[in-house]
Order: C-alpha cells, then sequence, then structure tokens
C-alpha cells in the first residue's frame, strides 16, 4: 500500500481538499473511445440555463400548431442583460434559447419564413440581443431549433430540408459563435399533413462544416445524448458511452434505461445531458408560478445529474414582459447558495493528477489512494473526478471514511466520470478518507478527489 500523507491547516475554515502528488509514470492510453477537445470543453461547462420563449409564452401552450398570429409575440419589456446577469448571478455557465420550436416561429427574421419577429408585433431580433448580451456577461450561447415546422409550407418535402440548412446557416454566421446547438427530434406533420424525412447526415454535415468546434446534442449525438428522461436524473451508472447502430433519433431512440446509463463497451463517446424544467411547464405559464422548484429540489437535481456524471441543462422560461420573473430569480440565488459548500476550498484544488497505484495490502483491489488528515477534520461529503482526456475508466470503487481506525462511512459506486458527488448522511469527524479502485478499464487517472 502507498499511503499518501497530506497536511494542511485549514485556519478557520471548516472544509479542506485532499489532493493528490503528481505520479511522473504516463498514464496508459485509453483502449475505449476517447472524448474530442470540443466534448472535454462541455464537460467543464457542466450548468447552463435552456430558456423556452415564443408564441407559446403568450397563447398559454406547450406546443403551437403553427397557425397562431405573429403579431401575438410581443415581449414589450424584453431585457436579455437581465437574463444573463440572473444566469452568470447563479453560476450557470450559459444558455441555450429555443431559436425556433414546433409552431416554427423563428426568433430571428429568416429569410427562409414568413412566420418570425419580423411578422410580429415586437420586430426585434431576440438571437442578435441575446448572443450579445451573452458575449458581454461571458457566458456561452447556444440554440435550439426543431427541425418539425408546423407553419412552413415545404415541410414534407425534399425542399425542406434545403430551408432548414438554410435557417442553421443564417443562425451560425449571424449569431455565433454558438457553443451548442440542441436538435429536437420531434418529427409530426407540417400545414399539409404531411410528415418530413430528415436528412440527419446532411443538417450534421452543414454545421461540421461552419462551426466544429460546436458541440451537436440530439437523442442519440453526434456529441452529446440525451439521458432518457425530464425529470432531472441521472444513473447511479453513467457511461459516456453509446452503441448507436441500429437506432435513429426521437422514436426510433434506444430506450431510456440506455440513454439513462450508457454502454460499458460502447464504441462511441456521447456523454449525457439532462434536461429539466424548473417550472411545470417548458414555457412560461403565470398559473405555474406555484409549481417553481425550491432551492432544496434544485440541489438535489443537481446531485442527480451533475454529481452522477452528466450536464445539467436547467430550463428558465421569460415571462410574457420578456423579463424571468422574480421567483425563479430567486429559486436559482438559492440553489447557487446550496451549492456554495462545494466551493468552499475551491482554492486548494489545483489541477493535480495521480495515477492510482495497486494496494499491495489486497491484490483484488488494484489502484487506491489513501488521505491521512493531521487532526480530525469535518467531512459532509465527497466529489471525484476522473481526467477524461484519458477515456472514462472507472466501474466500480469504494469510499471509506474513517476516524481513529474505526470506519465511520463506507460506499461502493459503478462509475465516476467527469464528477460524482456523495453527499454523507450526517458530517463526519473524519481523521482518513480511502479510495479503492474495484473495476477499471485500465489504469485510472483521477483529476480531484475532494472533501467538503
Amino acid at each position: 500500500m502507498k499511503k499518501l500523507l497530506l497536511y494542511f491547516c485549514c485556519g478557520c475554515l471548516f472544509c479542506y481538499a485532499l489532493l493528490f502528488n503528481r505520479v511522473e509514470a504516463q498514464p496508459q492510453i485509453a483502449k475505449n473511445p476517447l472524448p474530442t477537445a470540443a466534448q472535454l470543453k462541455w464537460h467543464e461547462n457542466n450548468f447552463y440555463l435552456f430558456m423556452h420563449f415564443g408564441p407559446n409564452t403568450f397563447t398559454n401552450k406547450e406546443w403551437g400548431d403553427g397557425k397562431e398570429k405573429t403579431e401575438v409575440f410581443n415581449p414589450q419589456q424584453l431585457n436579455t442583460d437581465q437574463w444573463c446577469k440572473i444566469a452568470k448571478n447563479a453560476g450557470a455557465k450559459g444558455i441555450i434559447i429555443t431559436a425556433k420550436h414546433h409552431d416554427g416561429f423563428c426568433l430571428w427574421p429568416s429569410k427562409f419564413s414568413t412566420h418570425t419577429v419580423r411578422e410580429s408585433g415586437f420586430k426585434r431580433d431576440v438571437l442578435a440581443e441575446l448572443s450579445a448580451s451573452c458575449k458581454k456577461a461571458g457566458l456561452l450561447f447556444g440554440i435550439y431549433i426543431s427541425p418539425w415546422d408546423r407553419n412552413h409550407p415545404n415541410y414534407g418535402t425534399e425542399k425542406y430540408n434545403e430551408v432548414f440548412v438554410g435557417m442553421m446557416k443564417e443562425l451560425f454566421q449571424q449569431y455565433g459563435p454558438i457553443w451548442e446547438l440542441w436538435w429536437d427530434g420531434a418529427n409530426g406533420e407540417g400545414p399539409n399533413g404531411k410528415k418530413q424525412v430528415y436528412d440527419w447526415n446532411l443538417f450534421e454535415t452543414t454545421v461540421r462544416n461552419i462551426s466544429p468546434q460546436t458541440v451537436i446534442f440530439s437523442d442519440i449525438g453526434p456529441d452529446i445524448r440525451w439521458i432518457g428522461n425530464e425529470d432531472g436524473r441521472g444513473g447511479l451508472t453513467n457511461w459516456n458511452l453509446l452503441d448507436t447502430a441500429g437506432f435513429k433519433r426521437g422514436e426510433g431512440a434506444p430506450s431510456s434505461d440506455t440513454l439513462l446509463q450508457g454502454n460499458y463497451k460502447g464504441v462511441h463517446y456521447l456523454p449525457a445531458e439532462s434536461d429539466v424544467s424548473i417550472r411545470k411547464g417548458w414555457f412560461y405559464h403565470q398559473e405555474e408560478d406555484a409549481t417553481v422548484k425550491s432551492p432544496d429540489s434544485l440541489f438535489a437535481i443537481y446531485l442527480q445529474t451533475v454529481g452522477r456524471n452528466a450536464n445539467l441543462l436547467l430550463n428558465v422560461p421569460p415571462n410574457q414582459n420578456g423579463l424571468i420573473s422574480a421567483i425563479d430569480s430567486a429559486a436559482l440565488m438559492g440553489f447557487k447558495q446550496k451549492r456554495s459548500i462545494f466551493e468552499q476550498d475551491q482554492l486548494l484544488n489545483k489541477a493535480a493528477i495521480s495515477i492510482g497505484e495497486p494496494d499491495k495490502r489486497n491484490p483484488n483491489t488494484p489502484y487506491s489512494w489513501y488521505y491521512i488528515l493531521k487532526a480530525p477534520q469535518k467531512i459532509r461529503g465527497i466529489i471525484l473526478q476522473e481526467d477524461l482526456k484519458y477515456g472514462q475508466k472507472i466501474s466500480s470503487a469504494r469510499i471509506t471514511i474513517s476516524t481513529n481506525g474505526q470506519v465511520k462511512f463506507q460506499q461502493t459506486i459503478t462509475t465516476v466520470g467527469n464528477q460524482r458527488i456523495l453527499m454523507l448522511p450526517q458530517p463526519i469527524e473524519a481523521t482518513e478518507v480511502a479510495f479503492v479502485v474495484l473495476g477499471s478499464k485500465g489504469r485510472p487517472v483521477l483529476k480531484l478527489v475532494k472533501a467538503f
């Protein structure tokens, strides 16, 4: 057994960090799929906001039929700077806006449609304003665009695929850079009663040629997969790998359980994103003000998504005035305060990396890390992170927290991935922490082990 002795003074802080000594030996290159540079960057930005906004905000619907009058869209007090200020204060890393939902209404004056802000009572270019606000606030800017269009006369014909490509080109050329592009897999009938055969290969090639650094979301990628539910719940086992052969976006996607957990031997690196709304619905409805999730509920969702190796896309819909409502903002600020427990010792956690060494006491546990503390310290939880540039490797591990040789907490987990957060049932005054890898695809490389 190789013990790593870490002594540091916490002063008046009631938190501490567990840091690794850097091991000089180079890690073995993972044989399983590795993330792209864009996917690694996506992992770093693991919490951001979704904003559903459009005619549905004014018609009190969730899905518009494409027949709504464009004049109904008229957010007289629209202030995208307010959106971004709230997002920034909440600790979100970016905003993804519904540029075009199923009703076909475009939040920009697209030349490919007559169902846009140009024809509305509002006239202003929402995407231009939000893109500028995101840049000013230092937030990432993302676009949701549904290929389903219940308004466009060409929907249901081959020509519509070119229309959709034209719309996407407008988005990238006029409002970029676009960090994440979110494709909805819905495929219903258009105004002519026909369904569209989407040319996904054409869509993907178009985006790759224009903006190769953009990550693309759909049920099955190509860069990010859906988590399989809209409850804010990630899998206790969650592999960043998925087999997509034989599956399609939308109704042809893998089962919810498969999307939730990924595939241990998956051939594609496709990490999961969890989309959930702060309200009952996705668009703003005044009668749902009482359904806004509490800070405690949002914190529980964070633990079950980010804390289980998924990114969290939290929907916070602007109201009819074009503002984030005070009740939603208050919930977000309370949520941020709840997460502050993770940040108390942030300065102590540099990007130290350690490669697990064999546990000579027990050959059945090939990689282990032990930490002995100079004095008992109160622990509320543990955060684990793998260094994913070498691939996701850990399939099983055990965490043990002891006080003067007496085990106070022990838990076996499966995957770690980008982040695994364990909250203890109650705080423990600990003198030793052990992390033992029980199963792994080759030598594991940890980026962080942190106690708070």
